[in-house]
């Protein structure tokens, strides 16, 4: 635990380019297994190599409850085009037949109170929410997350490597 927050404690991943190899050098889909502080395990998935463009959700599960939460569908106007038309969402292929046209995007995804936030702890010399050691150990996690889809094994944190980058240690593999 780092102030109250729970931590990692190992990486399980995999990934691989399926859709995007003309477009990057790196992973265009990956799910991650995490086990956290405390015994909870959290499963992170992310696909850029989905049909339809950005799906971001998220679902906790507690032995008290559950809760669903829908950034882009629960913000969004279920649209039907036959011709299609102009921007829908962040990484939508196409807006011809389904799709979620999200609006006010930069105020749904959060940008708007995360720079309010930012500019009230410079202005009040407050501490962040989120700190500089919280961004460190996400870092950490993601290093650990390329090294385990690298290696094909799960990681354990404390995890240091010499690579700059976290793309370094997949691709070398």
């Amino acid at each position: 635990m780092r102030g109250g927050k729970a931590g990692v404690r190992s990486v399980y991943a995999d990934m691989g380019t399926y859709v995007h190899g003309d477009r990057t050098r790196g992973d265009d889909s990956s799910t991650l297994i995490l086990k956290m502080d405390g015994g909870a395990t959290a499963i992170a998935e992310e696909s850029w190599a989905k049909p339809g463009g950005m799906d971001d959700r998220a679902e906790v599960y507690g032995s008290g409850g559950v809760a669903y939460a829908d950034l882009l569908r629960g913000n969004a106007i279920h649209t039907y085009s036959q011709s299609g038309y102009g921007y829908a969402v962040e990484k939508a292929g196409s807006t011809r037949g389904w799709s979620f046209t999200i609006y006010e995007e930069a105020w749904n995804y959060g940008f708007h109170a995360e720079m309010r936030h930012f500019v009230d702890c410079v202005r009040e010399d407050r501490k962040p929410l989120c700190t500089g050691e919280d961004g460190r150990a996400v870092l950490e996690a993601i290093f650990a997350a390329y090294a385990s889809a690298a290696e094909g094994r799960r990681i354990d944190l404390p995890f240091r490597t010499e690579a700059q980058r976290p793309i370094d240690l997949w691709r070398k593999a």
